[in-house]
């Protein structure tokens, strides 16, 4: 019963995760040449300002519960371990390419005004877009291999 409250926490704060890449990716980011500076400059500071503290609990406690997960995995060498395994890897790289790459770029847009644009404002736009749509990409993966674990965790259990 305990490995089934793990999987679940885990699957939960993954899709939440998961959830606010995804969203970002599919309504934002697929647009922001569409943005003038001012705008992707406004919205950049709001979004920063919403998930900043939110994704700064939640995405550890998802890796925490994630490894937890692995940890509390019965059959160590099946495949469905392996996946947890996989997918765990994916969302620490997806934490990684937000903490090295986007945190800094979000930390230059929040010091940006409108009236005082920097001269590549676009190269780092297009710099975020892209590691973004890798987060974003990576989580899906993550999220992906990790219920695929949980699907055949139950599957192995039965044997």
């Amino acid at each position: 019963m305990k490995v089934k409250i793990i999987h679940f926490i885990s699957l939960f704060l993954l899709l939440l995760v998961t959830g606010v890449f995804w969203g970002t990716w599919f309504t934002l980011t697929r647009s922001l040449g569409e943005f003038s500076a001012a705008e992707f400059i406004h919205i950049g500071k709001v979004i920063i300002a919403n998930v900043a503290v939110p994704m700064s609990i939640i995405m550890p406690l998802c890796i925490l519960f994630m490894f937890l997960s692995m940890l509390f995995y019965s059959e160590k060498k099946s495949s469905g371990f392996y996946l947890n395994v996989i997918a765990l890897a994916l969302i620490i790289i997806t934490l990684l390419v937000t903490l090295l790459i986007l945190v800094p770029i979000d930390n230059q847009i929040k010091q940006w005004a409108a009236t005082v644009i920097p001269a590549n404002w676009e190269y780092l736009r297009t710099r975020w877009d892209f590691y973004h749509t890798v987060r974003t990409f990576t989580s899906l993966a993550s999220f992906a291999c990790f219920a695929l674990s949980i699907i055949k965790y139950k599957k192995e259990i039965k044997r």
